[in-house]
């Protein structure tokens, strides 16, 4: 059996910037996806894929706001186990779809994967994890006023709503995972960072109100199912340092310790790179081979070390 990579795909893997998010768009951007993870697959890894959940737990939010005067809304916990059945779905037929075209008779499934946090995590007292769409700064600020949401500026994307994301401590279902993957299964969990739960006193587990970070609760399993390799799928080929700047460098070769110097230098944002890279670094910190951060079309040159960012140990 070849080595078991966890894919965690960006948010361009599902909806690309700019567009609604209509079911059209997302399956015709999971169908490019799904040839991107088939293609791993037939370079002999077997794969965990997991993925985000931002845009469209941000629109299901919405969608219980306004009919709330219809029907019950639901808490963000549950609005965030919607999102992992419909994205999952999306992803789980229409990789069957390209594996059958491929001629491979894979199974393929989506667990409803529940993450353990702290429930007195800092994260609940400043919510930081965009969701749903952007904004100008005075739609924003009228939300803010008319809704109480918690808006912030987005990388100088636009404003967009922000919710506590506290840091994955366990993945509940991680032995069923593993066990799947050993099968030959291609599993598809944790989407959207999976769902926060804490545990109680009695040792019963409970919801909680958050979206934790996809790639580092992406990390988190990957470590859990014993992957040798972690592959953050995202919209640029390689890292860089300066992002945008004229005087960018695009970084090929990270070691731990010139990774954690970039980060205090604040070269990675916290609503793009820097969950990715604090993802890699603590992939690697744990004592595993390599995370690599690359671009979703780019995956199997960059698994080949053709390019993308490698994150390493020293030396």
């Amino acid at each position: 059996m070849g080595k078991t990579v966890v894919v965690a795909l960006g948010g361009n893997a599902i909806l690309q910037s700019g567009q609604r998010g209509t079911v059209e768009e997302q399956r015709e951007n999971v169908r490019k996806t799904s040839a991107s993870i088939v293609s791993i697959l037939e370079a002999g890894y077997r794969v965990v894929v997991t993925h985000g959940n931002g845009p469209q737990v941000g629109n299901v939010l919405i969608q219980q706001e306004e009919a709330k005067n219809l029907v019950p809304p639901m808490t963000l916990d549950i609005c965030g186990a919607q999102t992992q059945g419909q994205i999952g779905y999306l992803l789980q037929q229409t990789l069957k779809n390209e594996l059958l075209k491929r001629g491979y008779d894979k199974p393929v499934v989506t667990l409803l994967t529940q993450v353990v946090v702290d429930a007195k995590d800092p994260a609940f007292q400043n919510p930081t994890k965009p969701v749903g769409p952007f904004y100008t700064r005075e739609k924003a600020e009228k939300l803010m006023q008319e809704k109480g949401y918690i808006m912030k500026e987005d990388s100088g994307r636009g404003w967009r709503r922000v919710v506590p994301s506290p840091d994955p401590l366990a993945i509940l279902e991680a032995d069923i995972i593993r066990d799947l993957v050993e099968r030959g299964v291609l599993v598809i969990a944790s989407g959207g960072g999976g769902v926060p739960v804490m545990r109680l006193p009695d040792g019963s587990y409970q919801g909680l109100e958050a979206v934790i970070d996809k790639d580092l609760a992406g990390e988190k399993l990957a470590r859990e199912v014993n992957a040798d390799l972690l592959l953050i799928l995202t919209d640029v080929e390689k890292v860089a340092l300066n992002f945008r700047q004229p005087n960018q460098v695009l970084l090929d070769r990270v070691t731990l310790a010139e990774g954690r110097r970039y980060q205090k230098e604040g070269h990675f944002k916290a609503g793009s790179m820097g969950p990715k890279m604090e993802a890699a670094l603590r992939f690697v910190e744990s004592g595993r081979e390599m995370a690599i951060i690359t671009a979703l079309d780019k995956a199997v040159e960059a698994l080949a070390g053709k390019t993308g960012t490698r994150v390493v140990r020293e030396g």
